[in-house]
């Protein structure tokens, strides 16, 4: 999946911050004001430039001055800091092959940054951060309402149906979720997302994923309700209808030698700035976490 630089220009220099009438999905909405025609094609345009914002941070000029540092940049998150980094390399044994354990998978393995600043998920379409950054776009193609998903230009989600069984060997905390779903609000912010729909998608993500124990609900119609819960650390907030029976023990993902950890490409390994602006790699001026609402309004 490639776009053009011009098709990436449209988007961030049409910003838009009026009113979503309350009928039209996030997705419906932003391909249109964005991108004129609101079509299959235009809506992976969207995802993809968002959703490698959240990746790798700042990549398009212009934006909106919104600093986005992107999950793979170490940060601060309530006064902690976060380093999801190490989850995508393969220097913890975190991912679910099966089995009671996780094992080291390099989801940086294709190119790394340098695919994802071409608006593209990697170099090749046969490697696991191909795999991985393309399901993103499925994945949030279908929270965020996409209606052209599923017709040619935009496959719709086929990948797992609960993202528990998915996350469940990285045994997230709330700080490191809490980063994680501030930079998804700071993406789409920088290109103009209105705050209360920035707002939506956080209330969405915290109801769907940062609840411990959180009984099986339904995030793509297709696949029925599952077990969504990415939180499962100990200091998770519980669930109002907790189901802690459903979930196993948490299991630690361990560190893997360096002899045996799947190594970064060389364009993977400069990722992120440097130096990471103190305001964007914290949470004040976002607090998507603390939002209250229904979560309807996410999707409509």
């Amino acid at each position: 999946m490639q776009f053009s630089k011009t098709a990436v220009l449209a988007v961030v220099a049409n910003t838009v911050l009026a009113q979503r009438p309350s009928n039209i999905s996030i997705c419906d909405y932003y391909t249109t004001a964005l991108l004129k025609d609101n079509t299959a094609d235009n809506q992976a345009t969207l995802l993809a430039l968002v959703v490698n914002t959240v990746v790798i941070g700042n990549y398009t000029q212009p934006n909106v001055g919104v600093s986005v540092p992107g999950i793979l940049a170490p940060g601060t998150y309530d006064g902690a800091d976060v380093n999801l980094l190490p989850y995508f390399t393969g220097e913890l044994a975190s991912s679910n092959r099966g089995g009671d354990h996780g094992v080291s998978v390099n989801f940086l393995d294709d190119g790394g940054a340098e695919p994802l600043k071409n608006n593209k998920p990697a170099n090749t379409e046969n490697s696991s951060q191909y795999f991985l950054i393309t399901h993103l776009y499925q994945f949030f193609g279908s929270l965020l309402g996409c209606s052209k998903q599923g017709m040619p230009g935009f496959d719709a989600y086929s990948g797992h149906a609960s993202m528990y069984e998915v996350h469940k060997f990285m045994a997230l905390d709330p700080t490191e979720l809490g980063y994680f779903i501030t930079q998804v609000g700071l993406a789409a912010s920088s290109f103009g997302v209105a705050d209360s729909d920035v707002q939506a998608v956080g209330t969405a993500l915290t109801s769907l994923f940062d609840e411990r124990c959180a009984p099986p609900t339904t995030v793509i119609p297709s696949q029925g309700a599952q077990l969504q819960a990415i939180c499962i650390d100990d200091t998770c907030p519980l669930a109002a209808e907790a189901t802690c029976a459903s979930y196993e023990p948490v299991v630690e993902p361990s560190p893997v030698s360096s002899s045996a950890s799947a190594t970064p490409t060389a364009s993977s390994t400069s990722l992120y700035p440097t130096a990471i602006p103190t305001a964007g790699a914290g949470t004040s001026g976002v607090g998507l976490a603390a939002i209250a609402g229904g979560i309807g309004a996410f999707f409509w």
